[in-house]
């Protein structure tokens, strides 16, 4: 009998002959095609054969024949490119004009042609004879999928630092070297696209230097697209990078790094197989809820699923162990055999939220759908933080915590094409602290210093004291000749140039403190605008800091908007009320009523903007007559309208709540 790795479908029994009257059919995990030929199955994605019945030995491969490798590297500097490479040079997947992206298996990937999901791919390639397990994983390059990198740095032993030679060192170049060189991996340095007609290498190579201290002679030159060079950076990874530490026969001990859900097999983890061996029928036992399950499958990915016999000490591949409480698997866990008790592994370091929103179903009777599907995607994208909230306009949701707008943008848009849930966005917001004064005002509240994360439960202003928005320092990377205009937007933007230095003679970086509600929504755009797109832009949490803020609130036909209650800063109150007034009355499409928008802080109202209603010309087929007519027309008009606009709803559409935060 052979089993599909991927949805477990009974495919061949050799005992019982099958009639097929399809001759293939769609995958349910990977949204691929998998296509019968005789006794073999072809799938469109891997390109790869699988006979019935076969299934991986990796008893040979010992700790001292791997190597766990991750390719880091800024937006846009050929990390997938160069993974569809190493698959096919490795033979894992064939040579094929098509094959781009390969590991790039979400929809939203494939629209925005970005990785915002790391992916993990087992590679066997022959070295002086020998056969090794290479297990690449391709991160992603953009700073809110940066917990993604984190992660997928803890099962490496080394990193392949990928630079673009027309681009330089960017931002993020810069904060995947330090998060590597903060857990000791070996840096391999490697310049991409030398084949291109602009590309510096010598420019490059020295920028590396200045910021890296890496030697021009070290570094790996190498063209992704038409594989030059790929196949010396193979045995460089070999010779260099060195191998997992483990003993297969210890006790069994594994690290969940990763980790889905699937409709037929419950909850799938990514493990790194840190002691000892796991294989189907194991009883192994979670150190995070004590809960023992029976292993039901183990498989690497090539990159789709392959089913193997065993996971041995320092290999990477998947089990699933029918666990269908999706909270019992959590990234970060422990796994063990469940007679031979370990001490759990460390884990990882929780992701710091940076942006919050709201997220509601925008049919109420749906909310049991968008439960599940935010429970399931959460599994799959640890880094988001969740809370229940509820709203009197809109009615019940999620508070949803996102480590930057295009992390949230990505989640809302996965909720949608993966699950099928329609959902409404409230506008993203930071995470505030406010003192309170003294404790006897505060009995409901608990302690001196409160949260906000929704600017709507902001607590009474005559009890606050004081009120504190956290700061990022920010790593701006620009040509020289911007400098002036660069330092202006930071200014504007409230930031504080902390260090200007030259990383080579006409490219500087410069690191500044800001608020992170200042660069929330629209500053990386504007600053890509104003340095003709040559800017890089990366930053870090950097605690809090005291601050002059008020609570301005929306009304719409003096009814209060929550959804739109934001936190700024007093200096730019007056401003941001007056913008997003302008916007609604852009956004918010005419009704019948007459609408009023209106900015308020406390109770001044400090803007206002109108939409004036839709009229019909009741008077338009008179062409005369008795001119009591008319009147009569004019009166019965007078009076619908007067009665909508004490019964009538104002419609706001779903994206309004984001669009208006967005500069045209």
């Amino acid at each position: 009998m052979f089993i599909c790795p991927g949805c477990l479908k009974l495919t061949i029994n050799k005992h019982v002959r099958v009639i097929w009257k399809i001759a293939s059919f769609n995958h349910p995990r990977r949204n691929v095609n998998v296509t019968r030929h005789g006794n073999r199955f072809f799938s469109s994605s891997s390109a790869s054969y699988a006979k019935a019945g076969d299934e991986i030995d990796l008893a040979k491969f010992s700790p001292a024949n791997i190597r766990n490798f991750s390719i880091i590297a800024h937006v846009d500097h050929g990390k997938s490119t160069l993974a569809d490479r190493l698959l096919e040079i490795t033979g894992t997947i064939p040579k094929n004009a098509g094959n781009q992206q390969v590991l790039d298996t979400l929809q939203v990937e494939k629209e925005r042609g970005i990785t915002v999901k790391a992916q993990t791919a087992s590679l066997f390639h022959v070295y002086k004879g020998q056969t090794y397990l290479l297990n690449l994983i391709d991160t992603p390059g953009h700073v809110d999928f940066n917990y993604e990198v984190s992660r997928s740095l803890e099962t490496c032993q080394g990193v392949v630092l990928l630079v673009d030679a027309n681009q330089g060192v960017q931002a993020q170049t810069m904060a995947n070297f330090f998060l590597a060189f903060e857990r000791n991996l070996t840096v391999i340095p490697c310049l991409n696209k030398i084949d291109l007609y602009n590309a510096k290498p010598e420019m490059v190579l020295e920028q590396l230097n200045n910021v890296f201290d890496i030697d021009p002679d070290d570094v790996q030159k190498i063209s992704a697209k038409v594989g030059t060079g790929v196949e010396d950076l193979l045995t460089t990874i070999i010779e260099k990078i060195p191998p997992p530490q483990g003993d297969r026969n210890k006790p069994l001990k594994c690290l969940v790094f990763d980790s889905q859900y699937d409709q037929y097999r419950g909850a799938v983890g990514n493990v790194l197989v840190i002691d000892g061996s796991v294989k189907k029928g194991d009883k192994i036992m979670s150190l995070f809820s004590k809960k023992s399950y029976e292993v039901q499958g183990t498989g690497i990915l090539q990159p789709n699923e392959k089913l193997v016999n065993v996971l041995y000490a320092g290999q990477v591949g998947y089990i699933h162990a029918n666990i269908k409480k999706i909270s019992d698997f959590q990234v970060g866990d422990t796994f063990c055999h469940q007679k031979s008790p370990v001490e759990p592994l460390p884990g990882f370091k929780p992701a710091v939220s940076m942006v919050f929103a709201g997220i509601f179903p925008s049919d109420q009777s749906k909310l049991p759908v968008l439960k599940a599907a935010i429970t399931k995607l959460t599994l799959n994208d640890s880094s988001v933080s969740v809370n229940i909230e509820n709203s009197a306009a809109i009615g019940q949701g999620w508070r949803l915590g996102f480590l930057g707008m295009l992390h949230m943008d990505v989640f809302c848009q996965r909720l949608e094409q993966e699950f099928g849930a329609s959902v409404v966005i409230t506008a993203p917001n930071v995470h505030y602290k406010v003192r309170i004064k003294g404790k006897k005002n505060i009995k409901s509240y608990g302690d001196e210093v409160v949260d906000v994360l929704n600017p709507c439960k902001l607590p009474d202003l005559s009890i606050i004291e004081e009120f504190m928005e956290p700061m990022i320092t920010a790593t701006i990377i620009i040509p020289d000749q911007y400098l002036i205009t660069v330092l202006s937007l930071c200014h504007a933007r409230r930031g504080e140039p902390q260090e200007q230095t030259y990383i080579d003679q006409h490219r500087m970086v410069i690191r500044c403190i800001f608020p992170l509600n200042e660069v929330l929504v629209d500053f990386f755009d504007e600053l890509k605008s104003i340095t003709s797109g040559y800017a890089s832009f990366d930053y870090e949490d950097n605690g809090y800091r005291q601050s002059e803020l008020v609570k301005l609130e929306f009304l719409i036909n003096k009814l209060p908007v929550e959804e739109m209650t934001m936190i700024c800063h007093i200096s730019k109150s007056k401003m941001r009320g007056k913008e997003v007034c302008a916007r609604l009355k852009e956004l918010i499409p005419r009704q019948m009523t007459y609408v009023t928008i209106q900015a308020i802080i406390g109770s001044t109202i400090i803007a206002r903007e109108d939409i004036k209603p839709i009229k019909k010309d009741v008077l338009a087929k008179c062409y005369g007559g008795d001119v009591t007519r008319k009147n009569k027309l004019l009166n019965k008009q007078a009076d619908y309208l007067k009665k909508l606009r004490q019964v009538g709803t104002v419609k706001i559409p779903k994206d309004t709540f984001i669009n208006v935060l967005r500069k045209k």
